[in-house]
């Protein structure tokens, strides 16, 4: 901008001077014009008047004339008598020269013409003299021009001076204009003390830095927003450029790759990140334009890997990369795959048996007194279903978490009791002392579920029990939870079954199993109603020697 200032005011300048040299020019050339006017005027009135007195007019032009001025004598036919520049019989007519014919008709006659004698540019001045002859005299131009040329280099000097005056007057006017522009305070634009012609400019800048500060403040947000967000995000998110090289990546893409900060991976390729060639091949298909998804095997975990392309104008200017975590669900779909195989298998065993039963009475194959023991049968398989369909039905709630019925203050304690007072029956039954100790303990949860847990566990403690056992249920609370711990003296749990017994249909001893009623769900039921109230389970079990079951509720203030 300086530099465009300077160079204006320079320009300025030199066009100043250069019109002003041309104006002189032009006044000079007038004046001298004049001048020489004048004097030939002068010199033509004074030899006409000295040539009328002269004896020889001849001998009188050639003694007056000079190398300054062209005298020639001319009749009053226009034939050339005398020429003090050239022989006057050589000369054409010149009557019709504009001086001649005008000094004819009105006494006295001038012009400025080309000469066709000398050639040059000239200015005739011609009198009448009385006796008719005509008296011209003539002066060339180059007098004028020379006179003009000698005050060129006084000019020439004056154009110099000019012109260094103002390229020092330019370069400090520049400097004032400049210097206070090169000091403004931008981030605040009204508090500088500038011309005022500068006061429009540093309001746009106010009002254009008040934009850009709240775009600014709205794109700090935004990344703000989509940070906590990403980072919160249990699924792995990667975007990429067209060159596959990050340019955010958060922190459960970084867990699930073995990475650490992120900001060690940021402009880097993501073969920075993990090598792994299905990750590779998937982020090649999404920049060459292509959605992806691939199952990714890291470790003992699984996870979907989705790619998609970025697409701006046309083209693809990145990709994006979104890893989930499927471990558990397709843990989940191989229990329910499990479970459905073993749902069928129970369901069938009960069903054989009751056709099986039904079609040996149909037959008449059975004899009169033994059809009681045939119905008893058939009775008990029927119940077996029936209790077998009750604890699906209860599981599959409990996988679900559809549970309607409202929460509420429940005393383990209590509630131990009444379904211990249930059990007692079977209990007498194999001779199993049952006993329930220690203190009210609350927990806020579903009343239905809980007792069937407890109902569960003592049940299978009794029938798994030595006859003359035990078994001994003791709630302990404490400030931040509550213990139920159901204890038996019964067969015990190998160590290789302990991490399995929880599972649906899963049985330590099939053998006995089929002689008990159990339906193979009940510890299943207990495992999910202690997940539907953020309850851990702790088992420790001696084969031959008994098992200790407790259950670990938090302490609800609700």
């Amino acid at each position: 901008m300086k530099r465009r200032i300077f160079l204006s005011m320079c320009l300025l300048a030199i066009l100043t001077v250069l019109l002003s040299s041309m104006l002189t020019f032009v006044v000079m050339y007038r004046q001298i014009f004049d001048i020489m006017q004048r004097e030939i005027e002068k010199e033509a009135s004074y030899i006409a008047a000295s040539l009328e007195t002269a004896q020889d007019p001849r001998l009188f032009l050639q003694n007056v004339s000079t190398k300054a001025h062209r005298i020639t004598l001319i009749a009053d036919d226009g034939t050339v008598l005398f020429d003090s520049a050239e022989r006057a019989e050589n000369m054409e007519n010149h009557r019709n020269r504009p001086e001649v014919s005008a000094a004819l008709k009105n006494g006295i006659g001038k012009s400025v013409r080309l000469s066709r004698t000398l050639g040059k540019q000239t200015f005739y001045c011609a009198v009448l003299l009385k006796n008719g002859m005509v008296l011209r005299v003539a002066n060339v131009m180059d007098s004028v021009y020379s006179a003009i040329l000698s005050f060129v280099p006084y000019i020439l000097f004056i154009i110099a001076v000019t012109l260094a005056l103002a390229l020092l007057i330019a370069n400090r006017e520049t400097k004032k204009i400049v210097e206070p522009i090169n000091a403004l305070n931008l981030q605040n634009p009204m508090s500088n003390d500038v011309y005022d012609e500068l006061s429009p400019l540093l309001i746009r800048i106010a009002q254009q830095n008040k934009q850009i500060e709240n775009q600014m403040h709205t794109l700090k947000e935004k990344h703000e927003e989509f940070n906590a967000i990403t980072e919160n995000m249990s699924e792995g998110l990667i975007l990429l450029n067209e060159k596959a090289d990050i340019l955010s990546v958060n922190k459960s893409a970084i867990r699930i790759f073995g990475g650490h900060d992120s900001s060690n991976y940021l402009h880097r390729n993501i073969l920075t990140l993990s090598r792994n060639l299905t990750l590779r091949a998937a982020v090649k298909k999404a920049i060459e334009g292509d959605h992806c998804e691939e199952i990714l095997e890291m470790g003992n975990r699984h996870y979907q890997l989705t790619t998609n392309p970025v697409w701006v104008n046309g083209r693809v200017k990145g990709a994006v990369v979104l890893i989930l975590d499927i471990t558990e669900k397709r843990a989940a779909e191989q229990i329910r795959r499990e479970f459905s195989a073993n749902v069928s298998h129970e369901l069938k065993t009960p069903l054989t048996s009751i056709l099986g039963y039904a079609e040996i009475i149909k037959n008449g194959m059975v004899k009169i007194e033994d059809i009681p023991r045939f119905a008893e049968r058939i009775y008990n398989e029927a119940n077996h279903l029936i209790a077998l369909i009750d604890d699906i039905i209860k599981l599959s709630r409990l996988d679900e978490d559809n549970i309607d019925i409202p929460r509420k203050r429940v005393n383990l304690l209590e509630l131990s009791k009444r379904v211990c007072a249930r059990l007692e029956p079977q209990a007498r039954e194999k001779s199993v002392i049952v006993s329930v100790s220690g203190q009210n303990g609350f927990v806020f949860g579903v009343e239905e579920i809980l007792e069937q847990m407890i109902y569960n566990l003592c049940d299978n403690a009794i029938k798994y029990n030595k006859e003359n056992g035990r078994v001994d249920v003791n709630i302990s609370p404490s400030a931040k939870e509550v213990v139920l711990t159901v204890s038996d003296t019964g067969i015990g749990i190998p160590k290789e079954h302990q991490s399995r017994v929880f599972e649906r249909f899963y049985r330590v001893d099939k053998s006995r199993s089929n002689r008990t009623s159990g339906t193979g769900l009940g510890l299943s039921i207990v495992k999910h109603g202690a997940m539907h109230h953020n309850a851990r389970i702790e088992l420790e079990s001696q084969p031959g020697h008994g098992t200790t079951i407790r259950i670990i509720f938090p302490v609800s203030h609700n």
